[in-house]
């Protein structure tokens, strides 16, 4: 029986798009994760892995709050940097609530600076959300919040420690409610619009970073080149990295391929687990010099590929 046939009233659901914007290692991703209860981005000691829009769901009460976790805003250098802040930017301005996040250890260096400047622009309702709180003296997260309030209204201020969840749960609250009212846009049990192959790539990415974080530069992707569901309820997955030189490809790989067997059994392990089937993953490296030139691999990415 639906609520109008027992005469209740239907229960006012609310929905709408929140922007984390800050800078590089800030923690967005681990405070998407975090408000979401699983993971949905990757999550890199290496600045600038989250090259695209990937949206968490959050369901909270009566409300959905979709998550949109921008790149890092950093000085762009190159055109995949300029790309990322493009994205970042547009992200904020087309959702419904903005949340600047802060490091509570780096407090308001240039590049928060920056951010808090340009982030004045932008119409909606802003939050302040200081991470890492758990690292700093409570006499300087005040002088800290107060600063930031001082350069901008803010309609709020949380402070948080994301990798612990300390205060989420507080965050998620406030979140949904000033979420506004409408229908939720996305199933109730679908926690990221992110398409599986494209989560697999990035869960693969990320242990290239784990395993390499000194050693490669930036001038690396993986794509999902085949998903087959197998009658056995098994999936067998073909990924390629791509590197710029052949010096790059003989870094992944590893004395005798041990290095790639090694990001292999990390990336297989993950995917399966977030699946809940066996997994069955095959890595090839090719070298495609310039890719960081190719509107298409942008495009795959989720990015506007920049004129200039």
């Amino acid at each position: 029986m639906t609520a109008e046939a027992s005469g209740e009233a239907p229960i006012a659901t609310r929905c709408g798009f929140v922007a984390l914007i800050g800078a590089p290692n800030v923690g967005k991703s681990t405070l998407v994760n975090a408000l979401v209860g699983a993971k949905v981005t990757i999550v890199s000691r290496k600045v600038q892995t989250t090259r695209a829009l990937i949206r968490g769901i959050v369901i909270e009460n009566n409300a959905q709050v979709i998550l949109v976790d921008t790149p890092g805003i950093f000085l762009p250098k190159r055109r995949l940097d300029r790309a990322m802040v493009s994205t970042a930017w547009s992200g904020a301005h087309d959702a419904d609530l903005v949340c600047v996040l802060l490091d509570a250890k780096a407090g308001i260096d240039e590049e928060a600076e920056a951010i808090l400047g340009k982030v004045a622009s932008v119409k909606h309702e802003k939050i302040l959300v200081i991470n890492k709180v758990d690292l700093v003296q409570r006499e300087k997260l005040l002088a800290l919040a107060q600063a930031a309030n001082e350069r901008m209204p803010f309609a709020k201020t949380f402070m948080i420690a994301a990798i612990s969840g300390d205060g989420v749960d507080d965050l998620r609250q406030t979140l949904a409610a000033m979420v506004p009212p409408g229908p939720f846009l996305y199933p109730e049990d679908q926690m990221s619009d992110a398409p599986m192959r494209q989560l697999a790539a990035e869960i693969t990415r990320e242990k290239i970073y784990r395993k390499l974080h000194q050693e490669l530069p930036y001038q690396s992707t993986v794509e999902t080149d085949k998903w087959e569901e197998r009658k056995d309820k098994s999936v067998r997955i073909e990924q390629t990295i791509f590197v710029e030189r052949e010096s790059q490809r003989k870094i992944v790989l590893g004395a005798g391929g041990a290095t790639i067997k090694s990001i292999g059994a990390d990336a297989r392990k993950e995917i399966a687990e977030i699946l809940g089937v066996p997994v069955h993953l095959f890595l090839f490296v090719k070298v495609r010099e310039n890719w960081g030139d190719d509107p298409d691999r942008y495009r795959e990415m989720g990015l506007e590929f920049p004129k200039e």
